[in-house]
């Protein structure tokens, strides 16, 4: 698939590579069902269509009470605009990055079921945190926990690690002992816009 394009101000073409990532993190008081969640991303399309705003995925927790959400777009505004329009909670929304594990394949990218949310009070680089992680890669092989996709936030305040691994305690064992600064650990189920066309 070629990558998706939208108009500058200007008029030239922006690419999907010039378009801004940001993360969109949610909780909820009612439990949010996999078709529920669907039917509310469904029905703030329009709303982020007009702002040029992509879904790319959500990842909704197995409990239904979180969900964090990737899209990309002109900017972080636009999103927020997008989802006020389209009457979403607007949550803790964030730009960031996206980094991906050395070889990740789609079929790896299918396979992640877990993540851990970061939250720092200074600002850190993604090196430092990824050293940690490096030194403690024997934690993560005897949980049989695999590292997958990590988005990091622009002001390198929060950090959002996908994992392949048996479950969430596999993942909240081996954080604890590589020493890795955690603030949640949830499994989830990706919600995709493929999903639309077979709801």
């Amino acid at each position: 698939m070629g990558a998706r394009t939208r108009r500058k101000a200007d008029g030239a073409r922006l690419t999907r590579e010039e378009m801004t990532e940001v993360f969109l993190e949610r909780s909820f008081d009612i439990p949010v069902s996999f078709p529920e969640a669907l039917q509310m991303l469904q029905s703030g399309q329009a709303c982020l269509g007009l702002h040029r705003v992509d879904w790319r995925v959500s990842l909704l927790s197995a409990d239904g009470r979180q969900m964090i959400c990737r899209f990309s777009g002109p900017d972080a505004e636009s999103v927020r605009i997008a989802l006020r329009q389209a009457e979403a909670d607007s949550g803790i929304t964030w730009p960031g990055t996206v980094h991906d594990a050395p070889g990740l394949t789609p079929a790896d990218l299918d396979a992640a079921n877990v993540l851990v949310t970061r939250a720092f009070d200074l600002p850190v680089a993604l090196e430092e945190v990824q050293s940690i992680e490096d030194a403690g890669a024997w934690c993560l092989e005897t949980h049989n926990v695999t590292f997958v996709r990590t988005f990091f936030s622009m002001d390198r305040r929060r950090m959002v690690c996908i994992y392949r691994a048996p479950d969430a305690e596999s993942v909240r064992l081996a954080q604890r002992q590589a020493g890795m600064p955690v603030d949640r650990v949830w499994g989830f189920k990706p919600v995709c816009p493929g999903d639309l066309a077979t709801s």
